[in-house]
């Protein structure tokens, strides 16, 4: 038996779940993150897959507990729904539980972009052109678009 079989065969699966609780312990995390983490340090991904599944039967690991408290978190730090939807979706979010995070939020897009806008730039108007599109860049980067910043008719 070599070195590398020998690792793999003294795994114990409660080292496993021990390792992934540790992490839940410390914030939420989705599935994907959990299994990139644990499997640096346990290589037998059918019993890591076991054990991350019994953590999910047991409730003790949810992505949609996962998504809703990462969304908060980014939304706090000013991000937009475009860019949390992308950061869900790789962190192994499905598209149907990223809908329903996202319409749970009951958040209003418009008025989260200006305060985010005025957070950065003051609530002043740009003075040229060139300000404009620095602004706008800023936005895109956080994940919204122009219709959630721009002033509305009846504003």
């Amino acid at each position: 038996m070599s070195d590398e079989e020998a690792a793999e065969a003294a795994i114990n699966p409660a080292d496993i779940r021990l390792a992934a609780m540790n992490l839940l312990a410390r914030r939420e995390h989705s599935v994907l993150e959990l299994r990139r983490k644990l499997k640096r340090r346990f290589p037998d991904e059918s019993l890591l897959d076991e054990q991350l599944s019994r953590l999910a039967e047991q409730n003790l690991q949810s992505d949609m507990r996962f998504a809703e408290s990462y969304a908060y978190q980014r939304i706090s730090r000013g991000y937009g729904p475009l860019r949390l939807r992308e950061e869900l979706r790789e962190r192994g979010i499905s598209k149907p539980d990223i809908a329903l995070v996202m319409e749970a939020l009951e958040i209003d897009w418009h008025d989260h972009a200006v305060q985010v806008l005025e957070n950065k730039f003051g609530d002043g108007s740009p003075l040229d052109i060139k300000e404009e599109a620095r602004r706008a860049r800023f936005m895109q980067h956080r994940g919204f678009t122009a219709e959630h910043y721009r002033k509305h008719p009846h504003d």
